[in-house]
């Protein structure tokens, strides 16, 4: 059950918050009291807020799309602008019929879930190279969809090549020399893996346009994260390998997203999808 507090205890947790910069002090000292268990379970989750520890690992979730998601120290907390591109593949799938998602490094599940909460006909398999990942996103996704462990495509089943219609990417972006830059509470907590994008960002990134095409349906598309100075190059990765690209920018999100949709006719490649919400083995 969570602490009961005083106006006098909250508002000691309240400066404590503040003191060591957190700009939401009272809104994160409510939800850390809401979480602890005792007094001093209290102390010690303040404390580790205090030390600079993401919230959403005090608090075992972090709120995306609406609802919370469950993260775990380590894995990649999914961010808000991340939204952005839920929005853009609803949009687009919106007569998809059925719906066969594949959210590539999806560390929690985060954006896959979204999906398959607006679209609970989906047929969604996840998949991220980091154990820790795999084992929240596992959590997160029961009764959704697979998850499995692997490297990019290596990790896919064979049954979707060439029937998925959204493919969700949200791949590392950060060049490697840039991580220094980032806020401590991702370059010190967060997996590197889920951070590093190789020299100039985009890495992993080539290797997902590499493989896209083998996985993509006629008229299915790919919507990955990147950042606004990178928009044009991540773009033309995709167009060099045959998808037909194009960037999108939200001021309200501070996000930037491509999408990258398998063009009609290849020959043979069927540009209908199975029906019935599953995938025959």
């Amino acid at each position: 059950m969570p602490v009961m507090q005083t106006e006098q205890e909250f508002a000691q947790v309240v400066a404590r918050l503040r003191g060591a910069g957190c700009v939401f002090a009272e809104e994160e000292a409510a939800l850390v009291c809401e979480a602890a268990e005792s007094p001093g379970g209290l102390q010690g989750l303040v404390d580790r807020r205090v030390s600079g520890e993401p919230l959403e690992y005090i608090l075992g979730w972090a709120e995306f799309c609406g609802r919370r998601v469950g993260v775990r120290p380590g894995v990649f907390v999914p961010r808000r602008r991340s939204e952005y591109l839920v929005e853009l593949a609803l949009e687009e799938s919106r007569s998809s019929d059925p719906l066969v998602v594949l959210d590539l490094c999806c560390g929690s599940g985060a954006l896959g879930l979204a999906v398959a909460r607006e679209r609970p006909d989906a047929v969604l398999v996840s998949v991220d190279v980091d154990p820790s990942a795999v084992a929240c996103a596992r959590q997160n996704l029961t009764g959704v969809g697979e998850v499995f462990e692997g490297d990019l495509y290596d990790a896919v089943p064979e049954r979707l090549r060439g029937r998925v219609t959204t493919l969700l990417v949200n791949a590392p972006y950060v060049p490697t020399e840039s991580i220094e830059l980032m806020p401590p509470e991702a370059r010190l907590y967060e997996a590197h893996v889920a951070l590093d994008g190789g020299g100039d960002g985009l890495d992993v990134q080539r290797r997902v346009a590499k493989g896209a095409a083998d996985w993509l349906i006629e008229g299915g598309s790919l919507f990955i994260e990147t950042s606004a100075l990178q928009a044009e190059r991540t773009a033309a990765l995709f167009g060099e390998a045959g998808l037909e690209s194009r960037v999108e920018c939200s001021h309200e999100y501070d996000a930037t997203v491509v999408i990258a949709t398998m063009p009609a006719r290849r020959a043979g490649r069927s540009s209908i999808a199975p029906r019935g919400g599953h995938l025959p083995e």
